[in-house]
């Protein structure tokens, strides 16, 4: 097997060990599977490193025969292929980092440990397989696997209304991605591969087929392609999610265990993104093109609403949510842009939101941990007990607010800048996005005055304790990371700059 496939079922493989382990072995369940996922970390540093210096589109690439129906005429072809690209390579890096994060925080959780830390396995390894997938069929395997590990994991280990959250999600996810479902079928249909070296630019597609141009095929007035994209647009973006599909996140996360809000958050989002860029804009670019201002617009009015909604929210995991649903709509606008700063800045925002949320997760489990509430307005004066907890809610907050000097404001000036270059795109729109920027430093720091200053009060007048030393583990790497890429990022933006280079061609060629 060669590394790639290793990677991607190692975690698969621990899990499948765990389930042949007694469950009173709590301690070596929980260290096994946090072993595992540091040796996942290592593996793909080690990917990284061997192609540093040679970033093609696909310097990794696996490709077999997965199975192969026929009958009479008809014949179906499944391939098992994966990559590991410039596009790619980035969030399987941050999926590696994140998952040790949320390992090392799952240690808190208190029954069925070993049926927790099996399904938390197995959603590791249906997330890299999404992230690595080169076959839209494959892809869906682990796009759609996602959905029963984490309706158990959030029904099962999540809050007092967890079970309606769980539903919730699940059934809004799974609508996503019937959509997707559909417009592959159709796909499929027109071209007979699931692959994208078949369906990127619909180069391989059979005459006469519904989405053949020439076949003037069209339904409501509209063309076949412009639905099949609708469709694969309108499923990814119920995973991002994208307003108004959104209102199954926030009820996820509130009732979610810390360690499964940290992986929605930094990591599930991100494979909605991943899909809009890979298996929508980059298989039917012409139709993009045409109707990418729309995106925009869906993307822009994201970061309003989720703004405003963070700064009426008194729930801080609640506020953290909406958060992410404003600065998801950022990356939006930088993929509906279509040139190469943006789309590096999309990219870019995707893995400093993931580690910017991953650490406002964290510090808003620590806050419940110690005194059993949430409620922004039920604490106050927090540094005066919580020292180092202060510390970290500044570094995190100010990371957020998209500060000089943090990752986030790579990210977010890159897609403005990148969106102001789109002269196909209203001037409007990256303006009125600086206003998300705006409503994020208002309720960021309305949160931390409240939170940390003014006279010392905490839920139930509980005296709680600063952060340990398992908590500053945590916490610790991730700020470096953002601070670094803030710093440095040209560390990331070298890796994305193939990708990007060869997305603004492929766009500026469907204008054409």
């Amino acid at each position: 097997m060669k590394l790639l496939s290793f990677l991607l079922f190692l975690p698969l493989l621990s899990a499948l060990l765990l389930l042949i382990i007694p469950g009173t072995k709590e301690r070596f369940i929980k260290n096994s599977s946090l072993a595992v996922n540091l040796i996942a970390l290592i593996g793909w540093i080690f990917v990284l490193i061997s192609i540093n210096g040679n970033h093609n589109v696909f310097p990794v690439d696996e490709k077999y025969t997965w199975f192969n129906v026929s009958s009479g005429e008809f014949n179906f072809t499944a391939g098992y292929h994966i990559i590991a690209d410039s596009l790619s390579i980035p969030l399987l890096l941050l999926t590696a980092v994140v998952m040790v994060v949320a390992t090392i925080s799952a240690f808190k959780i208190k029954s069925n440990i070993k049926a927790f830390f099996v399904l938390f396995q197995i959603l590791y390894t249906a997330i890299i397989g999404t992230f690595l997938s080169a076959d839209m069929l494959l892809f869906y395997v682990f796009f759609e696997f996602m959905l029963i590990p984490l309706y158990f994991m959030i029904g099962l280990w999540g809050g007092p209304k967890r079970e309606y959250a769980a539903i919730k999600f699940f059934l809004f996810t799974l609508a996503g991605s019937l959509f997707i479902l559909i417009a592959m079928i159709v796909l499929y249909a027109s071209a007979h591969t699931f692959d994208l070296d078949g369906l990127s630019g619909l180069k391989g597609l059979i005459p006469g087929s519904i989405l053949d141009t020439s076949s003037g095929i069209k339904f409501f007035e509209i063309s076949s392609a412009t639905w099949v994209l609708l469709l694969l647009l309108t499923g990814f973006a119920i995973k991002v999610p994208v307003a108004p599909f959104h209102t199954w996140l926030p009820d996820a996360h509130v009732e979610a265990p810390t360690s499964v809000s940290i992986i929605l958050a930094a990591l599930l989002l991100k494979t909605g993104t991943y899909g809009m860029i890979r298996f929508g804009a980059l298989i039917l670019p012409e139709i993009f093109m045409e109707h990418h201002a729309v995106l925009a617009i869906f993307g822009v009015v994201s970061i309003i609403y989720g703004a405003l909604n963070a700064l009426g929210s008194n729930d801080l995991k609640r506020m953290i949510a909406y958060s992410s649903i404003s600065h998801m709509g950022f990356v939006i606008l930088g993929i509906a842009s279509g040139t190469q700063t943006a789309i590096q800045g999309a990219i870019f925002q995707m893995v400093s939101h993931g580690l910017i949320s991953t650490m406002l997760f964290l510090i808003a489990g620590i806050l419940q941990d110690r005194t059993g509430d949430r409620i922004i307005s039920h604490h106050s004066g927090l540094y005066q007990r919580m020292p180092g907890y202060a510390a970290i809610i500044l570094i995190a907050f100010f990371a957020a607010m998209g500060i000089p000097g943090f990752s986030a404001f790579i990210g977010e000036f890159l897609i403005l800048i990148g969106s102001y270059q789109a002269g196909n795109l209203p001037a409007a729109l990256p303006v009125v996005a600086t206003i998300g920027i705006l409503l994020s430093a208002a309720y960021l720091l309305w949160t931390i005055q409240r939170l940390l200053f003014g006279p010392f009060h905490t839920a139930n007048g509980i005296e709680p304790t600063d952060v340990n030393a398992t908590e500053l583990i945590m916490l610790l790497p991730l700020a470096l990371l953002t601070i670094f890429l803030g710093i440095f990022p040209a560390f990331l933006l070298d890796i994305l700059a193939p990708f990007a280079m060869s997305w603004e061609n492929i766009m500026t060629q469907a204008i054409k």
